[in-house]
């Protein structure tokens, strides 16, 4: 049965390779896209197919008014909070304003999206949300404390609302990709670097992205098929990871995490109240 998504940042990366392929197969899209023109070639191809919204998540009301149109008379099926962007620098090199800048576009944003579909989806009686995360979710790399923050912090919010919105028949996709060839790296934006983390594990991440040594494992392309994958299944897991290096780093990071709160089992046990006996 074909279906309507609604795909945020999808003028490149996966959110464009997710478009192409869902109006390849029959499906009607509509796409946000910051650039007024970002998509007019495809548009001009598959109009009747493709609704093509500008959206800047940083803006707060024209959020709700791009949801609002999007769902004016069509019912959307899977609505994909892909757009985002990276910020790679140490904790004490990053700037507020792009702290700022990636918190409003990461986390603000697309809760403020979620929140904005929530109650269309309730009224047409159900639908998907798939968030667009990262491995970066579950796991960390030095210089990306903020991105980071934000990928946590947003993973944290969607688990909750699964929980809140079941009993409306709206279900929760949680998208976890690991380094992916996708272009995502050439539109880092980063503060001037500071000499005192050279030799730091700061220092050297930044040398392995800058020389290639930076392994990127996964294919775009075959990520956007898992996700259509997700977005298809009657009942999706509750996180999707994407790739190998996101397996694993995933894998190691709960592992980790998990062995470190059963050694604190009797110190978290003694933190009880004492109860009368």
């Amino acid at each position: 049965m074909r279906k309507t998504w609604l795909i945020t940042g999808a003028s490149s990366g996966l959110g464009a390779i997710m478009t192409e392929k869902l109006l390849a197969r029959g499906d009607r899209v509509i796409a946000t896209v910051r650039r007024e023109g970002a998509l007019a070639q495809l548009q001009a191809r598959l109009g009747e197919r493709l609704q093509v919204l500008k959206l800047d998540l940083t803006d707060a009301g024209a959020i709700r008014r791009a949801v609002d149109e999007a769902f004016a008379t069509q019912r959307i099926d899977v609505v994909v909070s892909n757009a985002g962007y990276g910020l790679f620098g140490a904790a004490e090199e990053v700037t507020d304003a792009q702290i700022e800048r990636q918190i409003a576009t990461n986390l603000l944003g697309s809760i403020r999206l979620v929140r904005a579909c929530l109650a269309h989806l309730r009224a047409q009686g159900g639908g998907r949300i798939m968030q667009v995360a990262s491995e970066g979710g579950q796991t960390t790399y030095p210089n990306f404390s903020i991105y980071h923050a934000t990928k946590w912090g947003i993973e944290g919010f969607m688990e909750t609302v699964a929980q809140e919105v079941a009993p409306f028949g709206i279900d929760v996709v949680i998208v976890e990709p690991g380094p992916t060839a996708t272009g995502f790296a050439a539109n880092i934006d980063g503060p001037e670097p500071m000499p005192i983390y050279d030799a730091t594990p700061s220092g050297e991440i930044r040398r392995a992205l800058a020389d290639g040594r930076f392994a990127i494992t996964g294919d775009a392309a075959k990520s956007v098929d898992a996700m259509i994958a997700a977005g298809d299944a009657e009942r999706p897991a509750l996180r999707l990871a994407l790739g190998s290096t996101a397996y694993e780093n995933i894998s190691k990071a709960l592992t980790s995490r998990l062995e470190a709160l059963k050694a604190q089992k009797a110190v978290a046990y003694a933190a009880d109240q004492d109860l009368p006996i």
